[in-house]
């Protein structure tokens, strides 16, 4: 099996050099780490003193959550006398960034291809006494190499869509082989449980989304208020932000703003894309709208300009503090079902008027949280956008309900990073739970 997977990994490789090295040369995102991916040649790891976890997530946001999840592991196992050692890997340039600023650059690493060659390399360097894989992240080499070593696999925060459970029914003996190696998968939800024990998983237990928890919430959190100021926001200031977007969301919320500006004086619009790298696009439009604008990384040197009602953030790892400015927030990824949406909870956790298209299949459960909570609003175009953005500049109170009702779902979701952690140090091997005294993980 994995000489025919690599062979198979080789042949989609070759096809693929091309559009690696466009990526590379053509100013856009790059794929990350490519060569170190492809050979395992990651870098020295601190030799560990204590079972080490080894932590995976796919991009920014699952490494968001699984550095509070590596935090409640160290917390329990403190409690209870253990020690543990963390480290982390990831597949995209954000997610190593994310990685590195979390973990601490000597505890973060590219996630090899699948590859088995690649793949032993790094479980040598790495030597893990469990791995824990955020979402929904099965290779096949990995999870045999794993399994040959006698190391534990959890998927934590397991996601299976209706599209992904359809695309693993097209390989059901290869899906049933892959989950039969997972030792645990910690689901988000009844509907996610059902869809891996459908396809051969062996244990699973519901803990609820870790999303829930890995979101703020506080206005008055340090950074939310440095960025208010930095950005000049009056107190009286209506903040309509766009957040997670890709194209054409940002000229639909432009448009909405354009629309609505000109009798809401209060009114600012604040766009964040889901990737930096479109920022120069996204300011080609800005420069063709005649709106007068800013980039945030003009800030730190020339200051707020008064006369600029809009701000493009064009730099990467803000985005959770600036929804803390918004009152009102459309979250993007959302209206043409390539992306299936984004992080609605994290502008739904600071109370904002929350809405989103309605392609968002990434984030299911969420979505149906929120909306049986009467705490959203789905807009499925333009036309709808601006609809929700008015009714919320000529109806504020009701505006302000939905928010609250958003905050008070979040709330009351909170848990299954604790739930989860607990799975995750029962799962180490009995010849791990006695280790020294632990190298820390960077906070």
């Amino acid at each position: 099996m994995p000489l025919l997977l690599n062979i198979l990994y080789l042949s989609i490789a070759t096809l693929t050099l091309p559009w690696v090295a466009w990526r590379r040369f053509s100013g856009g995102r790059p794929v990350a780490a490519p060569w170190m991916r492809s050979t395992g040649a990651i870098g020295p790891l601190p030799v560990p003193d204590a079972p080490r976890i080894w932590l995976h997530g796919v991009s920014l946001g699952e490494v968001g959550l699984l550095a509070s999840l590596a935090a409640e592991i160290r917390r329990q196992a403190d409690a209870s006398g253990r020690s543990v050692d963390c480290v982390v890997s990831s597949s995209t340039t954000t997610g190593l960034e994310l990685a590195a600023r979390r973990f601490g650059a000597e505890r973060s690493f590219p996630c090899p291809f699948d590859f088995s060659w690649a793949v032993n390399r790094v479980l040598d360097r790495v030597r893990p006494s469990l791995i824990v894989l955020g979402e929904l992240e099965l290779w096949p080499n990995l999870l045999a190499s794993a399994k040959a070593r006698r190391i534990p696999v959890i998927v934590a925060n397991g996601r299976m869509s209706e599209r992904s459970s359809r695309g693993y029914g097209r390989i059901r003996p290869l899906a049933r082989r892959m989950l039969g190696m997972v030792s645990l998968v910690a689901a988000r939800s009844v509907v996610d449980a059902g869809r891996f024990k459908a396809l051969g998983a062996p244990r699973v237990a519901i803990t609820g989304s870790m999303k829930f928890d890995g979101v703020r919430g506080d206005r008055t959190a340090a950074d939310v208020v440095r960025l208010r100021m930095l950005a000049g926001m009056a107190d009286g200031d209506i903040v309509f932000l766009a957040g997670s977007t890709q194209a054409p969301e940002e000229l639909l919320a432009l448009e909405t703003f354009r629309s609505l500006a000109g009798g809401h004086p209060a009114l600012r619009l604040v766009i964040v894309p889901r990737h930096v790298e479109r920022s120069a696009e996204i300011a080609a439009i800005l420069d063709a709208s005649g709106c007068r604008w800013q980039r945030r990384s003009d800030l730190d040197q020339d200051g707020a300009d008064p006369s600029a009602r809009v701000l493009l953030v064009d730099v990467s790892g803000e985005l959770g503090w600036w929804w803390g400015t918004a009152r009102v927030a459309f979250v993007g990824g959302s209206l043409d079902g390539r992306r299936g949406g984004q992080n609605m909870l994290e502008p739904a956790a600071y109370a904002a008027a929350v809405c989103f298209g309605p392609q968002t299949h990434n984030f299911a459960d969420e979505v149906r949280t929120l909306l049986g909570a009467d705490a959203a609003r789905v807009v499925g175009d333009g036309a709808e956008l601006e609809a929700f953005v008015r009714w919320c500049l000529e109806s504020p109170d009701e505006a302000a309900a939905l928010g609250i009702r958003a905050a008070t779902t979040v709330a009351s979701r909170r848990g299954a990073t604790a739930e989860t952690a607990r799975l995750v140090l029962e799962s180490l091997p009995p010849e791990a739970g006695s280790g020294c005294q632990a190298s820390r993980s960077k906070r």
